[in-house]
This record gives C-alpha cells, sequence and structure tokens, in this order.
C-alpha cells in the first residue's frame, strides 16, 4: 500500500513509557518525512485517554469519508494507545499503524512488530500491510461501553488482579511492574469459581485464572498463549488449575518463553466463542480495565489491517525454540 498522496495522522501518548514517547517522537516524525516525500503527516499528541480515544475516532471517520487515498492511523505509545487504534480501525478499511513506546508493548509483540520505534516507523512507510484477527468482546463493559475490541488477552483471575494493581502503581518498568504486583497480589490470592461456555459446551470449575488470547503475549513479554495466532481465526484459551502459591510463583516464571504449558495444571485449548461468568472476576485487556463478568468473546477474523511484516510471529516464536 503506498502512503504517498496520502495523509498519515500519528496520535502518540507523549508520557508513554515514562515520557519515551516524547523524546523519540522527532525521529519518528523524520522516518515518515523521508521515506513519504509526497505524503501528508498530521501530528496530534493527546492530553488523556479520553482525548485520544476522541483523535482516534475521528481520524478514521475522515479517512473513510476520503476513500481510495489510503489515508491511515498510526498511534504511539503503550498498549493503551495500540487498543484505541485497534478500536477505531477495527472492522473498517482503515489500516493502523502502531509504533510502540510504552513499558509493556505486548500488542506489538503479538503482531510481530519491532519494538524499536523508529525500526516501527520505517516498517509503515514501507506500506506493507496484512489483516489479522481481533477479539471482539461484549458485555458491561468499564466506561459505558457495551463492546470492544481486544488485541492481546482478556484476562480474569490472578493475572487481571496482577495486571489492576500494575495500573495503580505510580512507578512502572513493564515485566518488572508485572512481577512487582504479581508478588504483592499472590499473598491474598485464592482460585476463583469460574463459570465458563467454550464453544457451547458448559464448564463449572475453580481455577487461578482463565485468559482468552487473541495474541500470545501479556504482562510485558509473557506468552500466556505461546500458540497463539492472529491470523487462524480462533481464540486460543489457557487455563491455570489451582496450584499452590509457590507453583504459580514458578509458572510465572516460565511463561516468557511459553514452556509452563507442559506443567500438569495447565490445560490450553482453541475456540472460536467463550463466555466467562463466575465470582469475584474482573476483567482485563490490553493493559486497560475491561469490565465486570459475564464477559462473551469471540474471534472476528481479519477484523483489522495493520502495517507490519506479512509472516505470522507464531511462525517466528516456533523457530527460535527449535
Amino acid at each position: 500500500m503506498s502512503l504517498d498522496n496520502a495523509t498519515t495522522t500519528l496520535v502518540v501518548n507523549p508520557t508513554a513509557g515514562r515520557g519515551k514517547a516524547l523524546r523519540i517522537l522527532p525521529r519518528v516524525m523524520s522516518e515518515f518525512v523521508k521515506g513519504l516525500p509526497e505524503g501528508s503527516l498530521q501530528v496530534l499528541q493527546a492530553t488523556s485517554f479520553d482525548d485520544a480515544q476522541r483523535l482516534c475516532q475521528a481520524t478514521v471517520a475522515a479517512a473513510q469519508a476520503r476513500p481510495g487515498r489510503h489515508d491511515s492511523l498510526v498511534v504511539m505509545g503503550g498498549d493503551g494507545m495500540m487498543h484505541l487504534g485497534l478500536n477505531a480501525c477495527g472492522g473498517t478499511e482503515v489500516p493502523l499503524g502502531m509504533i510502540p513506546a510504552g513499558t509493556g508493548n505486548d500488542i506489538c509483540r503479538g503482531v510481530g512488530l519491532p519494538l524499536d520505534a523508529v525500526a516501527a516507523a520505517r516498517i509503515i512507510v514501507d506500506g506493507t500491510t496484512k489483516a489479522v484477527d481481533l477479539a471482539f468482546v461484549v458485555g458491561k463493559l468499564a466506561r459505558g461501553a457495551t463492546q470492544r475490541y481486544v488485541g492481546s488477552v482478556v484476562a480474569t483471575g490472578y493475572d487481571a488482579s496482577v495486571s489492576w494493581r500494575g495500573t495503580q502503581m505510580s512507578v512502572r518498568w513493564g515485566a518488572l511492574t508485572y512481577a512487582a504486583a504479581a508478588l504483592a497480589e499472590l499473598r491474598r490470592f485464592e482460585p476463583r469459581r469460574y463459570r465458563l461456555r467454550i464453544d457451547g459446551v458448559e464448564r463449572d470449575l475453580p481455577a487461578m485464572l482463565v485468559a482468552v488470547a487473541n495474541g500470545a503475549y501479556y504482562g510485558g513479554g509473557m506468552q500466556i498463549a505461546p500458540t497463539a495466532s492472529i491470523t487462524d481465526g480462533n481464540l486460543d484459551v489457557t487455563i491455570v488449575h489451582p496450584v499452590s502459591r509457590f507453583t504459580l510463583i514458578r509458572l510465572l516464571g516460565r511463561m516468557f518463553d511459553g514452556s509452563f504449558v507442559t506443567d500438569p495444571a495447565i490445560e490450553t485449548l482453541k475456540a472460536k466463542e467463550v463466555v466467562i461468568d463466575g465470582d469475584g472476576l474482573l476483567g482485563m485487556a490490553d493493559g486497560e480495565a475491561l469490565g465486570d463478568v459475564p464477559l462473551g468473546v469471540t474471534c472476528q477474523a481479519g477484523a483489522l489491517t495493520v502495517f507490519a511484516p506479512n509472516q505470522d510471529p507464531l511462525t517466528k516464536r516456533r523457530r527460535k525454540k527449535k
């Protein structure tokens, strides 16, 4: 896809990565100016979550009003900004560019993007796009929403409690933040009672967590769903059955390479539709509060057009393990 003679709108969270986004913004802009001499670049700095959401939605609406021009939305920041971008572009033909500049960057990992912001900008300038899946969540969601796209993982149980605690910390360090929150939450966490419906099959069980994944990563690089593909039209479900606190910590450490799935306490499966309900559960997704259960999650195949290498990142992960 050529972006020449088109408008590329870059929406930035200047506070992402403790100010990293603002520091590297000039270099990112330079890549667009050099690579797209015939294109138009518009840079917008968001002042808040709501402002960023408004800017993303307005950009997509303007692009849809000019069909054939290949106008695009690019978001720069952490997973929260990627979440806003994919919710603005999801279900439309407007392509989304993602430039990681946060502390977690799990959505970009899942798409197979480099975590260097300048390198990610070069991929957008190159113009290669592909269609990827999104998880589609319905329920009584945060901020008065009733439906939302998710790029990475719908987390409930222990992982959601850890993610929520991490968002409340005044200083964040990516995976180290998750580790600190995990240790703090471990002292009081007990297995939750889940009521699930997975592709129509009812299940009632206790579990430490049930994660419903579109992409492989959350928590700053943890592979909660090592076999997840963003192009296979499936959700990946990971269930951690009740274990001791010591075992849970051991499993968390093994999530970074995905080897935890060999433990007898782990159950993994693929599904098209999952309904999550239960006692004391909070939904988190893409680093943001999602809402209370029940939550219905389906896979929306090819719902998002994204600037990215054509190769499925699952293939890269398999090659690394050989």
